[in-house]
C-alpha cells in the first residue's frame, strides 16, 4: 500500500538512502533539509523526491512543514527521524551552544516531528515511526557528551512512545547505526578512521543501504508486532 513518508535530513547520507528506498517501494516521500539548497536541488532532480526546507529543532517550523506535506502528498503515515548534527568537544571545553544545538537538533526534533504527526496516526489507526540513534548513544564516545546524550535519549524516547502507540496501530522503533560511510565519517582524519575500522569485527564501515534496508523492514505494513525495539547495525562493534 502506498503511504506518505517524511524523512528528516533526507537528502544526504543515510537519509538520502532511506528516502530513495521508500520511493522505490512505492511510497510518496518528503525529504527535509535545513541549509544546503544546492545539494537538496541536486537530490530532487536526481530522484524526483519532494524536498522541504525547515529547521527540525523549531516546533512551529515542523508543524508548518507537516501541514504542507499533508496538503501536497496526503496524511503522513511514516516518519523517519534521521536529522542530526555533531559539535564535538570534551565537556570542560564545550560551550552551552554546542551542547544545546546538538540536543535540540538531534533529540528535541524527535518530539517536534512526532508530536506533529501522532494525532493523525492515532485517528487513522496506523503509523510507523523510526528514530535513528547511534552506537555512540549506547556505548558513549570521548568528546561527544552532547551527541551521546541526545542519541541515548532517542532510545528512551522510542520505548516510551512505543507504549503509547501500541494500542493504536502505531509502531515506534529505533536504529542504532555504527560507523557508516557518509560525508560526516569521511571527514574524520585518516589515521583515526583506520583505528575506528580496526575495532569493527566485520572489518569495514557500514553502507547507507544497510540502514535503509532496516528502515524498510520496520515501516512495512506487516511489521506491526515489532515496536519499542532498537536495532543495532554496527558490524559487531558494540553488542548491546
Amino acid at each position: 500500500m502506498q503511504r506518505v513518508a517524511i524523512v528528516t535530513g533526507g537528502t544526504r547520507g543515510i537519509g538520502e538512502a532511506i528516502s530513495i528506498a521508500l520511493k522505490n517501494a512505492g511510497h510518496k516521500v518528503a525529504a527535509s533539509y535545513h541549509g544546503n539548497d544546492e545539494a537538496a536541488e541536486r537530490f530532487r532532480q536526481r530522484t524526483g523526491i519532494s524536498t522541504y526546507r525547515f529547521d527540525v529543532s523549531d516546533f512551529d517550523a515542523c508543524k508548518a512543514a507537516v501541514e504542507r506535506v499533508a496538503a501536497d502528498l496526503g496524511p503522513v503515515d511514516i516518519l523517519v527521524n534521521n536529522a542530526g548534527i555533531t559539535k564535538d568537544g570534551t565537556l570542560h571545553r564545550m560551550s552551552f551552544d554546542q551542547w544545546n544545538a546538538v540536543l535540540q537538533t538531534n533529540l528535541s526534533s524527535c518530539f517536534n516531528m512526532c508530536r506533529c504527526v501522532i494525532e493523525g496516526m492515532r485517528e487513522r489507526g496506523f503509523g510507523r515511526i523510526v528514530n535513528i540513534g547511534s552506537v555512540n548513544g549506547q556505548a558513549g564516545q570521548y568528546g561527544q557528551v552532547n551527541y551521546a546524550s541526545a542519541k541515548s535519549g532517542i532510545h528512551g524516547f522510542t520505548k516510551a512512545l512505543a507504549l503509547e502507540g501500541a494500542g493504536k496501530g502505531i509502531t515506534v522503533n529505533a536504529i542504532a547505526p555504527g560507523y557508516v560511510d557518509t560525508d560526516m565519517v569521511r571527514a574524520v582524519p585518516e589515521r583515526v578512521l583506520e583505528k575506528i575500522i580496526s575495532t569493527i569485527p566485520v572489518g569495514r564501515l557500514g553502507k547507507v543501504e544497510d540502514i535503509a534496508r532496516a528502515v524498510m523492514f520496520l515501516v512495512d505494513d506487516d511489521a506491526g508486532f515489532v515496536t519499542g525495539s532498537t536495532l543495532s547495525i554496527n558490524g559487531g562493534q558494540h553488542m548491546y
